[in-house]
């Protein structure tokens, strides 16, 4: 598969500049979920995490700005596995990115278990397919979202944590691939506005746990009833999330 040349690329800003990241001007391009991923991942210090899709690295380079964890990123698109360690030397943040499926992952990984796994599966089922496969191998369903999770939770230790994100339409079939493998299965919808349907959720749980399953009340992106010209209106916390590298409290 063609790589990226250095013309089709542009370097953007996340987290108010404190990290920059190499994307395709067509294709697949990191917005603001990969930042609440890594925002919702409760790591600690020095653990270590795996990425399930990890693209160019924009996920799993913020949360290395907020805490310093040992990065492993699996993504299936070769040009993207690319880019994501080109991101990290740009960065000089350390991650290994190995280019696989998922659902045939290298004995290295398949021998490795980690504090965390974090994952930004494809969102969508239905549709006009696009016209570039990066883009669409990225945002369209073709491996099923119980494989992504199955897999996730066989990567994990024991007490460890799988955090996701994804569509509402899609929150029945995540959950019923979480089953009883976890406990302490927190849910927190993201919705633009108050007064709004969410359009995102969050999911997290604990491997080996008996906790009960909580819905927490929705983060809202932005203040206000619509949008104002020369202003982003993002949210006290969604800000501290986007330009601080903050954590999301649930």
């Amino acid at each position: 598969m063609k790589l990226f040349s250095d013309d089709e690329l542009s370097l953007d800003s996340f987290l108010d500049g404190k990290l920059h990241i190499w994307q395709p001007l067509k294709g697949y391009r990191a917005a603001t979920d990969p930042v609440f991923l890594a925002a919702a991942c409760p790591a600690k210090q020095g653990e270590e995490v795996l990425e399930l899709g990890c693209g160019a690295g924009t996920a799993s380079f913020c949360l290395f700005r907020r805490l310093n964890v040992k990065l492993t990123g699996i993504e299936l698109q070769p040009q993207y596995a690319k880019l994501g360690v080109k991101n990290g030397l740009h960065n000089k943040i350390p991650i290994e990115i190995e280019t696989s499926d998922l659902r045939n992952l290298s004995s290295n990984i398949r021998e490795k278990l980690f504090h965390q796994v974090m994952m930004n599966p494809p969102y969508y089922r239905t549709g006009t397919p696009g016209h570039n496969n990066g883009k669409e191998s990225s945002l369209r369903v073709k491996t099923p979202l119980t494989d992504w999770v199955n897999i996730g939770l066989k990567r994990l230790k024991p007490k460890g944590w799988i955090t996701i994100i994804n569509t509402p339409e899609n929150l029945t079939e995540l959950l019923n691939a979480l089953g009883t493998k976890v406990g302490d299965i927190s849910i927190k919808p993201l919705a633009s506005r108050e007064h709004m349907i969410a359009n995102r959720v969050i999911i997290r749980a604990k491997k080996s746990s008996r906790g009960i399953t909580k819905i927490f009340s929705p983060l809202i992106i932005h203040t206000g009833e619509k949008h104002l010209e020369d202003s982003d209106s993002f949210s006290p916390e969604i800000s501290g999330v986007l330009r601080n590298a903050n954590p999301i409290n649930f």
